[in-house]
């Protein structure tokens, strides 16, 4: 049993052989205690005195004998348990290699069968579990180097034919190259796809943001007066600053298309997108700087208005006043109306500066092509009407005045 060359053909038949030594070893162990009694028993009888029923020299040799034989059969038991070890690790070597073989194939035909997914919710969700993947090619690897290890520490005792070892080696190696290899592609083509699908997003929301925006700054709301105007102004800035802070976005669209990989920013659905994108920013932009100059038109032509009214209703106070006023005789009373009429003046300067604002902003208006230029142009031509009725009046009556003054002062003199 112990000289035997059998150390099995496969794990479990080495594995079976080595628990069948271990039961060998043991009943050997159980003999080894028997010999030893046996052989202490035998060697009292070459220490007797006197009577001999045996030559000592004999039983000395046959005790020696025996024990020799036992210490050699420890041997062969030691070096029998060496070589089915070396056996069962040679054999769980190739069966190890073998489940490692297995698991890349499988792995294999997974990558062959996936898809980058159809939309940016199904890429992460194959990001995910790619990452998984990465996680067990992870741990596979490190038993694998463990194995490859185990490999070359068999073929260091030089104990099996190293050939079969080395090939089983050189094989899975290849194989798991070939495997890490096609795992990055697969993730490269995931990752182009997660790029293609976020670009896509980000275009669609761009896309959703510019419309949004067109409707409002293309909105026909202008006000109606100067407080609801400004109103609408102050929101239409705030929507210019949004617009020019998307501009950046716009702008970085080539440079992203350009990052993308080659069968995704060639197809031609994704530049038609893209241009799109930017025609429909520049149309946002272009309506916004016009309707923000109609918003600023208005709100001039509502002042414009308030200026006019208020300018008017001092109008109409100093036309009744001048209408109904009569020129005294007494030059007491020429006197006081003297002052009233310097007062008077000082109004007219300030009023006159404001009159002259309007014509101002009723030019710009007007030279601007502003929807309203007529309505501005005939209410200019009514508030210029009625100061140059006062400027006539007030003439009149400085003249009447002055009139008086001279015949006054005539008849001082006489």
């Amino acid at each position: 049993l112990l000289v035997s060359k059998e150390l099995g053909k496969h794990l479990l038949e080495a594995e079976d052989l080595l628990q069948k030594h271990g039961l060998l070893e043991a009943d050997i162990a159980a003999q080894t205690e028997r010999v030893r009694a046996l052989n202490a028993a035998a060697l009292r009888f070459s220490e007797l005195e006197g009577y001999q029923p045996c030559d000592p020299q004999i039983v000395c040799n046959r005790v020696n004998h025996v024990q020799t034989c036992l210490e050699e059969l420890g041997e062969l038991a030691g070096k029998r348990r060496k070589e089915l070890e070396d056996s069962r690790q040679l054999w769980a070597f190739f069966q190890e290699m073998e489940e490692a073989e297995a698991w890349i194939r499988e792995k294999e035909q997974i990558l062959a069968a996936k898809t980058c997914g159809r939309d940016l919710s199904s890429v992460l969700t194959l990001t995910t579990k790619h990452k998984s993947m990465l996680g067990e090619l992870g741990n596979r690897r490190a038993l694998l180097h463990q194995t490859v290890k185990k490999g070359e520490q068999i073929l260091a005792k030089k104990r099996f034919s190293p050939g079969a070892i080395q090939e089983k080696m050189r094989e899975v190696r290849q194989r798991w190259k070939k495997l890490e290899e096609v795992t990055g592609l697969h993730q490269q083509r995931l990752q182009d796809a997660l790029n293609f699908f976020q670009f896509s997003a980000e275009t669609d929301d761009l896309v959703a943001w510019l419309q949004d925006t067109y409707r409002i700054v293309s909105s026909d709301d202008f006000g109606h007066d100067d407080y609801s105007t400004q109103a609408l102004l102050r929101k239409h800035r705030a929507v210019v600053e949004e617009v020019e802070k998307h501009r950046a976005a716009i702008l970085a669209l080539r440079k992203q298309l350009a990052l993308l990989a080659p069968e995704h920013r060639q197809g031609v659905d994704v530049q038609i997108r893209v241009v799109e994108v930017e025609q429909l920013y520049g149309e946002v932009a272009e309506v916004a700087v016009l309707r923000q100059q109609w918003l600023q038109d208005a709100l001039a032509v509502y002042r414009m208005f308030s200026e006019v009214h208020a300018c008017e209703v001092w109008l109409d106070e100093k036309e009744q006043w001048l209408e109904k006023m009569e020129v005294p005789e007494e030059l007491d009373e020429v006197e006081v109306v003297q002052h009233r009429f310097e007062s008077l003046d000082q109004e007219m300067n300030s009023v006159m500066g404001r009159v002259l604002d309007v014509n101002q902003v009723v030019q710009q208006l007007v030279d601007g092509g502003h929807p309203s230029s007529e309505e501005v142009r005939s209410c200019q031509d009514h508030l210029n009407g009625r100061w140059n009725r006062v400027v006539e009046l007030v003439e009149q009556k400085k003249t009447q005045l002055s009139s008086i003054l001279k015949i006054q002062n005539y008849l001082l003199e006489c």
